[in-house]
C-alpha cells in the first residue's frame, strides 16, 4: 500500500487540472502551464478539487509509480500555484556573477568567463554580485538547472571557494603543517 499515492493532491481556486483519456495530465495556474503523461498502469480523476490517483495491479513497479505520480501531479500544482526557487551563493576572491541577455556570466578564477544559457522557463536574478536566485514552474528544471550551474566550480573543502547552494555547510580539512 502506498500512502503517498492514496494521498488526493488539493487543487487551489487558481488552478485548473486537465486529464484526458489517454492519461494526458495538464495544469494551468497564474505562473504558468505544465503537462505531463500518467505512466501505465496509473489512472488519475479530479472529483471536489481533488486529484486521486489508483493503480490498476500490485506489482513492485506499479507500487513504485502509484507514489511518484502523486508526488509529481502534486509537484506540477505547486509550481503553477507559488512556484519554485533555489539559492545558490559565490564564494571567492574575484568569483561574480552577472545576466547578460540570456545568458549568465560567471566569473570563476579560469582564464575565460563561463557562459551559462538560461533555459526559456527559467528566470535567474544576481544581487551583490554573488548571489544567484534560480525561479520557475518546474521543480525539476530549476534544480537541474541550479546544479548545472553548482558544477562549474563545486565548493573546495581548504579554502571553501566555489559555488554552493545558499545555507550548505561545507566541511573544511587542515592544510599541510610545516614539521
Amino acid at each position: 500500500m502506498s500512502r503517498i499515492g492514496n494521498k488526493p493532491v488539493e487543487i487551489p481556486d487558481t488552478v485548473k487540472v486537465n486529464i484526458d483519456q489517454s492519461g494526458k495530465i495538464a495544469v494551468e495556474g497564474p505562473k504558468g502551464k505544465l503537462s505531463w503523461t500518467l505512466p501505465r498502469g496509473i489512472k488519475a480523476n479530479v472529483a471536489d478539487n481533488e486529484v486521486s490517483l489508483a493503480r490498476n495491479a500490485e506489482t513492485r513497479s506499479v507500487k513504485a509509480l502509484h507514489g511518484l505520480s502523486r508526488a509529481l501531479i502534486n509537484n506540477m500544482v505547486m509550481g503553477v500555484s507559488k512556484g519554485f526557487s533555489k539559492k545558490l551563493e559565490i564564494e571567492g576572491v574575484g568569483f561574480k556573477a552577472a545576466v547578460q541577455g540570456k545568458n549568465l556570466n560567471l566569473s570563476l578564477g579560469f582564464s575565460h568567463p563561463v557562459l551559462f544559457p538560461i533555459p526559456p522557463e527559467i528566470k535567474i536574478t544576481v544581487t551583490d554580485n554573488t548571489k544567484i536566485a534560480i525561479e520557475g514552474v518546474d521543480k525539476k528544471t530549476v534544480g537541474q538547472v541550479a546544479a548545472d550551474i553548482r558544477r562549474y566550480y563545486p565548493p573546495e573543502p581548504y579554502k571553501g571557494k566555489g559555488v554552493r547552494y545558499a545555507g550548505e555547510q561545507i566541511r573544511r580539512k587542515e592544510g599541510k603543517t610545516v614539521q
